[in-house]
């Protein structure tokens, strides 16, 4: 990926720039939390955006995607937006520095990337950081802290791409430490580390390429019962909830909001025991809690599918240490913790078995734990 960047820089630019990178991320466990005022705990991933960047001494950006086999050119102020739409993630990304009284100059850029599109391992927020951190490191002397290139990220989602998303893909891409998963606060952005070399183990995500229709605002009806919960026992969100808390209010909530509020109680829960197995390097209990997670997702929070119920089952019977569905839910993936001598005839059994329900496999994508966004020696 690399040298195809800087061959089609040199031959469109005829000069060299610098390399960037950023990654893509992988969720560990803590799904629905973060609108709790809950954990997660992220990663960053060995699937990149890689960019060659140089300023080019006018107030142009020209900028070429290799993938999409695009080229754009805008200006630097609000009404240069551009159309195309992979194009305003940069331009967002531009602006939102510039807003918060950052330099940005034109440049010229090349970019490519590896992230699997729409598998939920955030290719947006790889683009958005590996900018983000280019033009901090370019223009600004570095000036710009790593929570304001997350911010700068989440921002452009929100104000040049129409996405109201949180913070986590973003923090994940430039806070990523190779063999590192964090524990993110998602109330106060307070983060730890924890190792993440799992000897004798694999991470792999199973892409079941289905992508339901998110008919009546299935997002925001959970969101809503959480917060119904939560207003009812007086507190700003179920972060601050026991399930002691939750079982006294029972008769008085719906069975739906109990079940809702049951699962992410129980998630939070999850977290914390996973960070503490992680210390202990128990991967066995990481995986039993991941299965957990499936199940509350499933059947408490209903924001699971057939298909990833059945890839889940499928682990089960070949012994897979954990695996539970990975992001909103309603399709995408499922993420394993595989032991290697499990790992062949895990993958061969699930796609065929698939296969053989669905007509076609799922996509194997195995991940690696490394840096975030990053200059490229």
């Amino acid at each position: 990926m690399e040298a195809k960047i800087k061959k089609e820089f040199k031959e469109r630019f005829g000069i060299e720039g610098t390399m960037y990178a950023s990654a893509g991320r992988i969720n560990l466990i803590g799904e629905h939390t973060d609108y709790n005022g809950g954990f997660v705990f992220p990663g960053a991933i060995d699937k990149v955006i890689m960019a060659e960047i140089a300023a080019n001494g006018t107030d142009k950006v020209r900028v070429y995607s290799i993938d999409i086999k695009e080229y754009a050119e805008f200006g630097l102020n609000e009404e240069d937006a551009p159309t195309q739409s992979w194009a305003r993630y940069i331009f967002g990304v531009c602006r939102e520095i510039l807003k918060r009284g950052g330099k940005v100059k034109g440049f010229d850029a090349v970019f490519a990337g590896n992230v699997p599109l729409g598998a939920g391992l955030s290719s947006s927020a790889a683009l958005e950081s590996c900018f983000a951190f280019a033009l901090n490191d370019m223009f600004n002397d570095n000036s710009i802290d790593k929570f304001e290139l997350a911010k700068i990220g989440q921002s452009t989602e929100h104000n040049y791409c129409g996405v109201n998303c949180g913070i986590m893909d973003q923090f994940a891409s430039v806070f990523g430490k190779k063999g590192n998963l964090m524990r993110l606060d998602c109330r106060s952005l307070e983060h730890e580390y924890y190792p993440f070399n799992p000897e004798g183990y694999k991470l792999v995500l199973l892409d079941s390429k289905v992508k339901h229709e998110l008919k009546d605002s299935p997002y925001n009806k959970r969101r809503q019962s959480c917060e119904r919960v939560a207003a009812r026992l007086g507190i700003e969100t179920l972060r601050d909830a026991t399930m002691e808390d939750l079982d006294k209010i029972k008769s008085d909530i719906t069975a739906e909001d109990y079940m809702r509020a049951r699962y992410v109680i129980g998630e939070k829960d999850r977290v914390l025991a996973v960070c503490d197995a992680l210390v202990k390097g128990d991967y066995e209990t990481v995986g039993k809690k991941m299965y957990e997670t499936h199940e509350g997702l499933s059947k408490d929070y209903e924001v699971s599918c057939e298909e990833l119920d059945y890839l889940n089952d499928i682990a089960k019977e070949c012994g897979v240490t954990g695996s539970r569905i990975m992001g909103g839910g309603f399709g995408g993936c499922t993420i394993n913790l595989v032991k290697d001598e499990l790992y062949d005839n895990f993958i061969a059994t699930a796609k065929a078995k698939f296969n053989e329900k669905y007509g076609h496999e799922p996509v194997v994508i195995d991940v690696v734990i490394s840096d975030g966004a990053h200059k490229c020696e």
